[in-house]
């Protein structure tokens, strides 16, 4: 009894936390996988709609493709730019990130209605055009790809910036100095030194904005075209419709598919960590 009541006194402080990871996921995501069964009685015809009708594997590998771009983009932005502002000096590098966190506070669909302004037939882009000569007629930006995945860069990458930040502000600048007291460049130091001890920070903020992606909706509603269609937009167009079952089984399979994608992810993570080692 007592080292039971003592196992409960050291681990009291994680009951709140499971409590709510409980109620407000793993119930909620029980709930929808039991309406994809159950509509009312027991079917699997949901599941057979989305296997025997190929536009929903089409509209699945559309959006890992879509989240996949995004979250690669974020990085090759966002990493180098959280570099620099870990680098600032305390004061500069609380109003920069600051500045992120005004922009992350914004609503998604302000942030991406404005690039509708931006992006239209009379908008700054094609203003712009047009005044340099670049274009003789206003072109087509808006309810494209290109559009979308523009928006969905700039919704995320704040994201991107604020999790490679704290990964970096861990890391001890005397070892980016001693690197270069030895004769590394800039950029070998960077690759040799900061790479490696802040690479975890960057898969973390690599994973967080990938499952973002995947469940977007507001903005190719917004800016996408009918080829843009993503599985977000597919589920809001079923419960628009009251097809709760299928909705559910929509959401089970991007829920799916999002893990089965991270789990790849960490697996090649750790093959490339073991090969490293194995080479070192």
């Amino acid at each position: 009894m007592t080292s039971a009541l003592a196992r409960w006194r050291a681990t009291w402080l994680l009951w709140p936390a499971l409590l709510l990871l409980v109620l407000f996921f793993i119930w909620p995501t029980l709930d929808v996988a039991r309406a994809s069964l159950f509509d009312p009685d027991f079917t699997l015809r949901h599941f057979e709609r989305l296997v025997t009708r190929s536009i929903y594997a089409t509209v699945l590998l559309r959006t890992l493709w879509v989240a996949l771009e995004v979250a690669v983009l974020c990085t090759l932005i966002g990493y180098p730019a959280a570099w620099i502002i870990s680098r600032q000096p305390r004061q500069r590098q609380v109003l920069l990130l600051f500045a992120l966190f005004v922009t992350m506070w914004m609503s998604v669909l302000i942030r991406s209605f404005a690039w509708v302004v931006v992006f239209g037939r009379e908008g700054v882009v094609n203003g712009l055009l047009l005044a340099l000569g670049l274009a003789s007629e206003p072109q087509q930006f808006l309810y494209t790809s290109s559009a979308v995945l523009v928006a969905m860069v700039q919704v995320l990458l704040p994201i991107q910036i604020v999790t490679c930040v704290g990964a970096m502000t861990e890391i001890d600048s005397g070892l980016v100095r001693a690197a270069r007291v030895l004769g590394a460049t800039p950029a070998q130091a960077f690759a040799r030194v900061v790479v490696p001890l802040s690479l975890d920070g960057l898969l973390t903020a690599f994973s967080i904005v990938f499952m973002l992606a995947m469940g977007f909706f507001i903005t190719p509603a917004l800016l996408g075209g009918r080829s843009d269609l993503l599985l977000g937009n597919l589920i809001e167009q079923q419960v628009g419709e009251l097809k709760w079952g299928f909705a559910a089984a929509l959401a089970v399979l991007l829920l799916t598919a999002t893990l089965l994608a991270l789990a790849l992810g960490r697996g090649m993570q750790g093959a490339v960590r073991w090969l490293s080692r194995r080479t070192a």
